[in-house]
């Protein structure tokens, strides 16, 4: 006989010299493991009853985890005796009648109701057991500790919610945050009409895009729209800055693009090393009462073109070209003059409106675009402030996960003139009668 031949089914058998090796004596008693003991004592409670439910076999380890003696369940009580009040309420609508269709159901999460009133969370599974002729004849039922499970459960529901709330409160800080960037009122020139709007792409980050509009000390009025690369707290500083610049900038010299330049130079010293930069339209306003409409100087860093949106019913883009600022060092703006008339509506908005993607557009990249946008706007024309800010709120909803930057809108329109009333000519006089 080989040497392989003397080895059990483990590889293990006796030395060269017919002895057992070290550790081998006894091994294979160890798969003898007496059946009796393993049901009674298994790691999982084992459970045994009728078809109505009646407990016929309890291991001890059941037994131990409940709290009762085997005589006080065994022919006594039921398998849904055993549980919570809304665990029978699930066992009898739910669980038996799924065990009954399906001849098994694993997994179920119950409590138990122990001898001492606790609650105890185990997992469930119940087989029917069938006869030579497939009529069911008893059920049998494994139960799982679960408590720890449970604990686990609710220590990852209880980080959930702490999440949840730090996500709210994140949430809460940015929004105040973002207003505080944005004027709390939108001011307006007297005789003319303004409305602005701010779409937020994500509630977790502040955004970049800022807006403006206010009363210069001669009558005239300064106003911008502008947005800030990148997003977060960075973002809202240099935000900051531009505001503040702008309007500092107007005070002492009301040239848009003085203005422009001023500001180029700060972020420049400011942030040159970090890359931080803006795109802005300026302009100052003169309302011209006289002829109706008003005047307004801009220029422009950078930033896409306005709309006029013209009483007659047409709508063009306003020539505006200049460097985007903050990025060079010495860049130089110039001044462009938009004369509204009565009827009239500048539009100024952000790129997170002609960059949103939508399953219509005729770009090759799928963008929205500035062509669109012109048509649109023709569309909307003549119109008012309030009425065009209300349409691209309207359009910025329609692009969904489409819109992945901020947008800012900001609108002033000059009032149509009135049509000059005159009296019929009188006729002839009425005969009295």
């Amino acid at each position: 006989m080989t040497a392989a031949a003397g080895r059990d089914s483990y590889g293990q058998g006796p030395g060269d010299d017919g002895s057992a090796r070290p550790g081998e004596v006894g091994f294979p008693s160890l798969l003898e493991d007496n059946l009796e003991d393993l049901y009674e004592n298994a790691p999982c409670g084992n459970l045994s009853t009728l078809l109505d439910g009646t407990i016929a076999k309890i291991n001890n380890t059941l037994l131990a985890w409940l709290g009762h003696t085997r005589e006080e369940l065994v022919g006594r009580r039921r398998f849904s005796d055993l549980l919570t009040g809304g665990g029978r309420i699930y066992h009898e609508t739910h669980f038996a009648p799924m065990l009954a269709m399906q001849g098994e159901i694993r997994g179920v999460a119950l409590d138990l109701r122990t001898k001492d009133g606790s609650r105890m969370p185990v997992l469930v599974t119940s087989v029917v057991k069938a006869g030579s002729e497939g009529q069911p004849q008893l059920i049998r039922t494994a139960i799982f500790d679960a408590s720890e499970r449970r604990s686990y459960e609710r220590e990852l529901l209880d980080a959930r919610r702490a999440a949840e709330r730090e996500d709210e409160r994140l949430r809460q800080l940015v929004s105040k945050l973002q207003r505080s960037l944005l004027p709390a009122v939108l001011q307006t020139p007297p005789g003319l009409e303004s409305a602005a709007y701010y779409r937020m792409a994500s509630t977790d980050e502040v955004g970049g895009d800022f807006y403006d509009l206010f009363p210069l000390a001669d009558g005239r009025w300064g106003f911008f729209l502008g947005d800030v690369s990148g997003k977060g707290v960075e973002a809202a500083a240099v935000t900051a800055l531009a505001r503040y610049t702008l309007r500092a900038a107007t005070v002492y010299h009301p040239d848009p693009a003085t203005a422009l330049h001023n500001l180029n130079t700060v972020l420049w010293q400011e942030y040159r090393e970090d890359a931080r930069y803006c795109t802005v339209v300026f302009g100052i306003l003169t309302p011209t009462p006289a002829v109706g409409g008003f005047t307004a100087v801009i220029a422009s860093g950078g930033h896409p073109e306005p709309l006029l949106l013209r009483a007659d019913g047409s709508a063009d883009y306003q020539c505006t070209k200049g460097r985007i600022v903050g990025a060079f060092p010495n860049s130089q703006y110039t001044n462009t003059t938009v004369v509204a008339n009565a009827g009239d509506t500048l539009l100024l908005y952000s790129d997170g409106l002609t960059e949103a993607r939508t399953a219509s557009s005729e770009t090759p990249d799928g963008r929205y675009g500035t062509a669109a946008l012109a048509r649109f706007a023709a569309d909307l024309a003549p119109t008012t402030a309030g009425n065009a800010v209300a349409a691209v709120t309207d359009l910025l909803g329609t692009f969904g996960a489409g819109l992945t930057d901020d947008t800012a809108v900001m609108a002033i329109s000059a009032p149509p003139r009135r049509a000059t009333h005159r009296e019929p000519p009188p006729g002839p006089p009425r005969a009295r009668r």
